[in-house]
């Protein structure tokens, strides 16, 4: 049985008349946002528990990161993405674009401090690997969020 989307009712509408599911429109920003950060918060403190067993030193200055640091700044860093998406879509007039491109300069300015800071090159790759994955599930979650144009 289909539905009828004009009437609401049940009954055997033609094709034409049902409306396909357009998940922009079904499932709100922020539970998207939510499911996005938390994949890459756990993807990211599991890249560190992989490293960390695989005898990778995952420390800086020969201080041990704590693998809850790594859930904690993922889980900051991805909410302030979800919030400049959200403000993007608001104010800007081409928000998917304009989210793309202000995300792709913050991760190649998060690698920096990677390849600057006192730590062996094992450490380092993890932090890369860790800001490139979890970089690689949130911008497209929310990018395929926004509208390319709002005006």
């Amino acid at each position: 049985m289909t539905s009828d989307v004009t009437t609401g009712r049940l009954g055997s509408a033609p094709m034409s008349a049902t409306r396909s599911a357009d998940p922009a429109r079904t499932v709100p920003m922020w539970r998207t946002a939510l499911v996005a950060c938390v994949a890459a918060a756990v993807a990211t403190t599991a890249i560190a528990a992989a490293a960390r067993s695989a005898g990778v030193a995952v420390e800086i200055d020969d201080q041990p990161i704590p693998l809850l640091g790594f859930t904690q700044l993922t889980l900051l860093f991805s909410a302030i993405g979800v919030l400049l998406a959200a403000a993007l879509r608001r104010w800007a007039p081409a928000p998917k674009r304009t989210f793309l491109a202000v995300t792709g300069v913050l991760l190649a300015l998060s690698v920096v401090p990677d390849l600057l800071v006192s730590a062996t090159t094992g450490t380092r790759l993890t932090l890369i690997a860790t800001h490139l994955v979890a970089a690689a599930i949130v911008v497209p979650l929310v990018a395929g969020r926004l509208p390319a144009r709002t005006r």
